[in-house]
């Protein structure tokens, strides 16, 4: 026993003086005039226009010499105050330091080119597509975290073939959703990419890089091979969309192909990469600025503007009444149908009709029993979870989460309810009388 206590006493005070080293390291006090010098010349050697370049780096060492960052000791807060200062100026720059960076001197930065955005994940190999799905109606879903790089001319690479497969799994949608709410930015290889899956093959429409160095397009050097040209297209925006995520609404927006909807982005135009200035900190400078051939100019510092302006949380439910409301212009038969109840539906979660009675519904109806939960009719057969019912109006119910399916009830001369028709948009219909 007392040998056990002696071994977990050695046990706890390494631990407490693990735990104490990490406390030095993240705490090492920082000389604020020196990062500043490292901050100030890595904009001032790599930012894209120079003599806007010079003129940062010059006030950054104006401010440093004031005094202006000598309190800020810690190397968190000297990051966070360099970075509040330098982002109004280029939404792209932000310094940051981290404990487990090698303290060395100065790395290479980035170099010409379509750099990418800030997000540029290490180790395993993201490919930004968070979900694909089918939702009512037919309309295509792709919920797209990050533009994961990916180099052309090399078809096997994860990145493009997980947003090819995205695009195969939507090919059969009559209006397409890309949700870029919650995207960041990252590859301008896969800007263009994805752009040509919804555009002509060569349009004018891309983006063009101005560096120190020269120029260098977004279009792709691989177009995608089959392009849908006319359905209906929308892109979810909101604040968090930045850099490449925007690049991509920007283009599409301005070519008049897809319809733009929630909140302004963020308005990070400039590509670059992170740049190393020792000790731990590095900063992410733009090395270049995109200018389209449509409007002559970019987003940086005012963001994408949306065509329809919503609430980033409702944007979605908006782009879906709208992809709906696009789709019936054209549709016929049971596509017609569906598109229209799916729309019916929709709205009626957004502004439902009138209160109904449950208690006028509730009972068995042959294997089928109508019941009442918390306001709400739900439908069940036997031990089969139940099914929630909407009220679309009058005596018409919305299957919750398949509006392409209702339930219609009957009644009596003397107002009683007396059968339901359980019906879908294809036309089928089962009818079901109720219980004495």
């Amino acid at each position: 026993m007392f040998k056990g206590n002696c071994h977990m006493s050695r046990i706890a005070g390494l631990s407490l003086s693990l735990l104490f080293v990490a406390s030095t390291v993240w705490a090492a006090p920082a000389a604020p005039r020196a990062v500043v010098d490292g901050v100030a010349k890595a904009i001032e050697d790599r930012y894209y226009d120079p003599a806007k370049g010079q003129a940062v780096a010059a006030d950054l060492r104006a401010a440093a010499a004031r005094g202006q960052f000598d309190a800020l000791t810690d190397n968190r807060d000297l990051a966070t105050a360099l970075t509040d200062r330098l982002r109004p100026i280029d939404r792209h720059f932000g310094v940051s330091w981290s404990s487990t960076t090698p303290q060395s001197g100065p790395g290479p930065g980035p170099g010409p080119g379509p750099a990418a955005g800030p997000w540029r994940p290490q180790g395993r190999q993201p490919t930004g597509v968070r979900r694909v799905e089918t939702l009512p109606g037919n309309l295509g879903y792709i919920d797209l975290r990050m533009f994961a790089d990916f180099a052309f001319g090399q078809p096997d690479q994860p990145a493009r073939q997980a947003i090819e497969a995205a695009l195969r799994l939507v090919s059969g949608a009559d209006a397409v959703i890309i949700d870029l709410r919650d995207n960041g930015g990252g590859s301008p290889a896969m800007v263009g990419y994805l752009t040509s899956a919804f555009t002509a093959k060569g349009a004018d429409i891309y983006n063009t890089f101005h560096y120190r160095q020269g120029v260098a397009s977004e279009a792709p050097s691989d177009w995608y091979p089959t392009p849908r040209l006319e359905t209906p297209l929308y892109i979810l925006i909101s604040a968090r969309t930045g850099s490449a995520a925007e690049a991509f609404a920007y283009t599409l927006k301005n070519a008049k192909r897809a319809v733009i909807v929630g909140e302004a982005s963020a308005g990070a135009a400039n590509p670059g990469g992170p740049v190393d200035i020792g000790g731990g900190f590095s900063i992410f400078v733009s090395n270049g600025s995109p200018i389209s051939p449509i409007t002559k100019t970019n987003w940086e510092g005012v963001g994408v503007a949306p065509d329809v302006a919503v609430p980033a949380a409702a944007a979605l439910d908006a782009a879906k009444a709208l992809a709906l409301e696009a789709v019936l212009k054209t549709a016929t038969g049971d596509a017609a149908t569906e598109a229209r109840w799916s729309l019916e539906a929709l709205r009626a979660e957004v502004a439902p009709p009138r209160s109904f009675v449950a208690a006028d519904y509730v009972g068995t109806y042959g294997a089928l029993v109508i019941g009442e939960d918390q306001g709400r009719l739900f439908m069940q057969r036997g031990r089969r979870p139940p099914t929630i019912l909407m009220s679309l109006g009058g005596e018409t119910f919305s299957v919750v989460g398949e509006p392409s399916r209702r339930v219609v009830f009957e009644r009596d001369a003397k107002g009683a309810v007396t059968a339901f028709e359980a019906t879908t948009s294809d036309g089928a219909a089962s009818r079901f009388r109720r219980g004495a």
